[in-house]
């Protein structure tokens, strides 16, 4: 691995794409591409699948999936790589794995990959509970290897003005709703660890400090999962309330947000802030993130090739999952 990389903007033109230029230590460098191996086929994964064939420091190498027919059509829409039935050859091939299967398998998967010394990014949630989370977390730290988490929304919230603003708010509300998924989309998890994961990050981004359940409540609607919950989450310079649902009329996003300056209110999907704060707080990023997955999965790659850290690393995830955690026992008692 190359210290210290600094990407060069021009390519080897005798590259046929498996080349770039680096810096290290004020010497240009030639420096393979990062190999990517994808596991999954799903939507998401394909989106995945996509960025590493779009990279100028990645190439994707191979994609496994339980159906190779579904694993095909991911190579043929994005035109690299090739289907890989078996999950250890594709881990073999590759020097860093993407994860975007059901969200059961995340932890083991990861594992498998972090033992086999391979970087790893999986989408959120990182697992299924705080033990398997700090597990994963561990392992990459004993064997120096990257492991980031699908919270790319950190990356917009950053560029909105909200994570990092001059003040941390007393008290965030946000609700996540939207009607059952009409192909049952994530019913592997409950609510909290589908759609609520992605609030109790944020919270947990913005407070930047540890937080505690202090209440929540729950109901089953049309799984054997608790599909509507509503939580407290105190911290100890402020609070998050929650709510997420997937069994709602139609759907919502918002977040409010109260500084000691003002009040900051998003609707994410009217596309409007009504923000009463000396801040910029901003909705459309699209000048500073148009793409959120590339940014990251680019982050990924970088920091596989020892550029930088991570700014999503397995620790964000891990205390994503620990609240979420506690979040589905106190509801699944209260339900």
């Amino acid at each position: 691995m190359v210290a210290q990389l600094a990407i060069w903007p021009d390519l080897l033109s005798s590259s046929a794409g498996k080349l770039f230029i680096v810096e290290s230590q004020g010497k240009q460098v030639v420096v393979s591409k990062l190999k990517v191996g994808l596991v999954g086929a799903g939507v998401f994964a394909g989106y995945h699948a996509q960025k590493a064939a779009q990279s100028d420091i990645a190439e994707l190498v191979g994609v496994y999936d339980l159906s190779s027919e579904a694993a095909q059509t991911v190579i043929d829409k994005v035109g690299q790589g090739e289907v890989i039935a078996d999950l250890d050859m594709l881990i073999l091939a590759s020097q860093a794995i993407v994860i975007a299967t059901p969200a059961v398998t995340h932890s083991t998967i990861a594992a498998r990959a972090l033992r086999a010394g391979r970087h790893v990014l999986v989408e959120k949630p990182l697992a299924l509970s705080a033990a398997e989370a700090d597990a994963l977390v561990s392992l990459a730290k004993a064997k120096n290897l990257v492991l980031q988490v699908g919270h790319q929304e950190r990356l917009v919230f950053e560029a909105m003005g909200v994570v990092g603003a001059p003040e941390t708010p007393s008290r965030i509300e946000a609700v996540r709703a939207a009607p059952p998924s009409p192909n049952g989309r994530c019913e592997d998890v409950s609510v909290i660890f589908d759609l609520m994961i992605h609030d109790i990050d944020l919270a947990n981004a913005v407070f930047e400090t540890q937080g505690e359940v202090a209440s929540a409540e729950g109901r089953k609607a049309h799984t054997a999962l608790v599909d509507e919950v509503h939580t407290e989450i105190r911290y100890p310079n402020g609070v998050a309330v929650l709510e997420a649902s997937r069994c709602a009329k139609e759907r919502k996003r918002t977040m409010k947000l109260e500084y000691p300056s003002g009040v900051v209110e998003i609707d994410f999907l009217a596309k409007t802030v009504r923000n009463e704060t000396p801040f910029d707080i901003q909705l459309d990023v699209t000048d500073i993130i148009p793409d959120p997955l590339m940014a990251a999965d680019e982050a990924f790659y970088s920091a596989s090739l020892g550029q930088h850290p991570s700014p999503i690393p397995g620790e964000y995830g891990a205390r994503a999952a620990a609240l979420a955690e506690a979040v589905e026992n106190a509801a699944n008692h209260e339900a």
